[in-house]
Parts: structure tokens; C-alpha cells; sequence
């Protein structure tokens, strides 16, 4: 009896071993310096090799990892309920239990993870070699897994979750983000920039587009001298050409194209043939994602392009610098407009215009305005309110105090807004209230 409870008890201890080098694992893979393991690997460093070849397909490392750790913790847990109840009866499995998980929380998860940030690149290395073993042997029980997901995924009534990558580790990596964000170990600013590298792959065209309201162009039917005075007025290299309709976008003209023709002609104005200059309009769907925009941009070496509708509509124009400020915020430089869209006051309250994106205030404000419903701030007051308010109208919601200032044709021009309650600025989950239109209830 002595021997067989003997032989449990280094199990146990083998298998919470066993869970800590796979926390140790992830954690070290994970953290560990891209730049560095990729030094490494073009000085010839074999196993800095492996560890890039690991970190290629996270799918399969996460899987291999949520297996084997799941695996042998609910084993440690078995084994150590079978001894327990040996050793003092029924009632052991409550101490099993309560003693097990302090060992697997202490010495499988939180000393191995401590350890393994504190020297990641030296744990990735170590630990490569067995981890490509361990994804090889538990590839079959991640596939396996993964299909029997995705067949009852198929069941839901929705397919949005269908084709979702369910290893993935991007969700982790946000995760790992907005906790050392909060630790204070990741700056704000550094946050949103790998939080918006993240969110190319989930936001639209259509979230970040230059409404056509707002485009600068010129109609093709203006002399070229009026077309000249306008390109100097303007702050922009790249404005498209329409004909007959502000909608009928017809070319892109280049600033830089323009003094080269105008120097072909020997600055004779009155020869300047402007649609011979224009490049041919680029049209891309509304709904595309910007990770796809992105990439379309760096294949077509193209750096504007025009957003349609699924009616081939004109809606507005995107270009490369708008997607790289979503990642890096707002690129300014000495031509651009001074004016500020988001003005702070002295008694706390902020004024914004109304055609400022959610995105942009909650990052300028480290605020969580939600984001899903509307692009602008204007677009986020008349879903709530379900209605076109009136100047002087005020609203609250989602803890915000949102005071409508000014109000052009249909359109809210100008608003004010002020936040009510104390939530963590970094919660972007906190549950919608209720709009409550205070002019009402006055």
C-alpha cells in the first residue's frame, strides 16, 4: 500500500511538472523578443529557427498548449482525489481539491509564467525543441478538436462563428495587452498602436472613409487655370476629378503630375490638358476589411483609392494614411488644417464636432464610447436618441452627458459632452444604458 501510495504521489507531482513547462511554454514563446529570436535565427541559431517556425502558426502552439495543459492538470486532480480518499476516506476529496489547486496556481502557473517573462528568449529557446515535438504528437487532437467544434458551430443559428479561427491567439494577445496596459509595463500610446494593428482585420472601408460630403475634388470642366489655383489652395497631393456630377468620379490628379506636364509645356497654362494627367480612379467595395485594404495598397503601390457602395455608388475615398493613423493616430504636417475637431474646456466638458469618429475621441479621451453602432459621434446620438435633436437638447447614456450644440441643415454639427461616472477607461465592455432625454424631463 505504502509503495502504490508512494508511486501516486510522484505522478502527481510529475503532472503539476508537467502543467508548469506547459504555462512556462506559452508564456515564454509568447513574450519572448521577435527582433531578438529573429537576430538569433540569421546568426544560425537552430533553435531560434524553431522557435520562429512555432511562433508562424500560434494556432497549433495555443492548441498543443490548452491540450496537454488541460489534460494533465485534470489528471493531478484525479489522482491526487484517488489518494485522498485512500488516506482518510470520502471526505479527501475536498482536501484533494483545495490542495491541489494551490499547487497548480503556485508552482504550475504563476512561478513558471513569472519566470518565463522575466527570461523570455532563454525559455523559448529551452523550450522549443520539446514543444515542436508535443505539436506533433497532439496535432491529431487539435484537429480533432477543432472539427468537432466547427460541426457543432454549424448548428447555431448564425455561420458568423463558423469560418472563426477557434485556436487563435489573437484574442490572448489583446488580452495580454489591456493587462500589462494596466500594470503600467505597456504605455497608453503603445497600447492603442498594437490594439489598431489588431483591429484591421475587424473594421471596414466604410469605418474610416473620408465621406464624400467632405472630399475635396474638382470638376473637370473648370479651366485649367482655375484648376491650378485650386491645387494651391488645397492641402492635399491627390484630389479626384469628377464630370458632370460630384459623384462621377472620372480621375485622380497628382500634384506632382500636374508640375510635370505644366514644365512640358513650358508653363503655358492655356496648353494644360488635365484628364490627359489623371490616373484612372481606383474603386474598392465599402465593405472591405483594412487588413485587405492594406495589403491592396502596398500590392497596387497605390495610395488613394474610392470607396462605392453595393450599388457602385461614390461614398467617399480612403488612402494609405488614413489606415496607418489608425494604428499610429492622427499623421499631421505642415500643410494639414490646424483646426481642432475635439476641444476641451475649462469645466471639464469636451466640445466635439460632429463628424469626428467614436474611435478617434475615445482614443484622444481614453474613453469607451461603443463603437459598434455608428462611425461618428453624430451618427452615435441619432441611433440612441432615434431621432434629429434640436440645439439645446440633452442626452444620457452609457454614462455620458451628451449636450447638442449645433445643428446644420439634418446633420449635428457641434455637440458637448461630459462623463458622469468614474469606470476604468480601459473597460470596453460596460453594458449600454438606456438613452434618457433630459430636456424632456426637466
Amino acid at each position: 500500500m505504502s509503495l502504490e501510495i508512494g508511486l501516486l504521489i510522484v505522478a502527481i507531482v510529475v503532472l503539476i511538472a508537467m502543467s508548469a513547462f506547459f504555462n512556462m511554454s506559452e508564456t515564454g514563446l509568447t513574450a519572448a523578443s521577435r527582433a531578438r529570436i529573429h537576430a538569433l535565427d540569421q546568426d544560425g541559431n537552430p533553435r531560434a529557427r524553431l522557435v520562429n517556425r512555432l511562433l508562424a502558426s500560434p494556432e497549433k502552439l495555443i492548441g498543443a498548449v490548452l491540450i496537454g495543459n488541460t489534460l494533465v492538470d485534470v489528471l493531478a486532480a484525479g489522482l491526487a482525489s484517488a489518494l485522498a480518499i485512500r488516506l482518510v476516506g470520502e471526505v479527501g476529496v475536498i482536501y484533494a481539491t483545495a490542495i491541489v489547486t494551490i499547487l497548480i496556481v503556485i508552482f504550475a502557473a504563476v512561478l513558471p509564467k513569472t519566470y518565463a517573462l522575466a527570461y523570455s528568449e532563454r525559455v523559448a529557446l529551452f523550450v522549443a525543441p520539446l514543444m515542436r515535438v508535443l505539436i506533433v504528437v497532439l496535432g491529431p487532437a487539435t484537429r480533432a478538436i477543432e472539427f468537432v467544434v466547427r460541426w457543432l458551430l454549424s448548428f447555431t443559428p448564425s455561420t458568423k462563428d463558423d469560418d472563426a479561427n477557434i485556436l487563435a491567439a489573437r484574442d490572448e494577445i489583446r488580452g495580454a495587452i489591456d493587462l500589462q496596459t494596466k500594470g503600467g509595463a505597456v504605455a497608453r500610446h503603445d497600447a492603442n498602436m498594437l490594439g489598431g494593428v489588431l483591429d484591421l482585420v475587424e473594421l471596414q472601408v466604410a469605418d474610416i472613409m473620408i465621406h464624400r460630403t467632405k472630399m475635396e475634388t474638382f470638376d473637370v470642366a473648370d479651366s485649367p487655370q482655375d484648376i491650378i489655383d485650386e491645387v494651391l489652395r488645397s492641402q492635399y497631393t491627390r484630389v479626384p476629378i469628377w464630370k458632370d456630377e460630384p459623384e462621377n468620379i472620372v480621375g485622380l490628379l497628382n500634384t506632382k503630375d500636374l508640375l510635370g506636364a505644366l514644365a512640358a509645356a513650358n508653363w503655358d497654362v492655356s496648353k494644360l490638358d488635365v484628364m490627359s494627367i489623371a490616373a484612372t480612379p481606383w474603386f474598392v467595395p465599402d465593405t472591405t476589411t483594412l487588413k485587405d485594404q492594406l495589403a491592396q495598397f502596398l500590392k497596387r503601390k497605390a495610395q488613394m483609392a474610392m470607396v462605392v457602395d453595393e450599388y457602385g455608388e461614390v461614398q467617399g475615398l480612403i488612402t494609405l494614411e488614413d489606415i496607418l493613423e489608425e494604428i499610429v493616430g492622427q499623421i499631421t504636417d505642415e500643410h494639414d488644417s490646424a483646426e481642432l475637431y475635439i476641444r476641451p474646456q475649462a469645466d471639464g466638458t469636451i466640445n466635439v464636432d460632429g463628424t469626428v469618429p467614436i474611435r478617434d475621441l475615445n482614443r484622444h479621451m481614453d474613453w469607451n464610447l461603443p463603437e459598434e453602432e455608428a462611425t461618428t459621434i453624430a451618427g452615435l446620438v441619432v441611433h440612441e436618441a432615434q431621432m434629429i435633436p434640436e440645439p439645446g437638447q440633452v442626452f444620457t447614456f452609457y454614462g455620458y452627458r451628451i449636450e447638442i450644440l449645433r445643428r446644420s441643415r439634418n446633420k449635428i454639427a457641434a455637440v458637448r459632452i461630459k462623463r458622469l461616472d468614474s469606470q476604468d477607461p480601459s473597460d470596453r465592455t460596460q453594458p449600454p444604458q438606456p438613452a434618457v432625454r433630459e430636456s424632456d424631463t426637466r
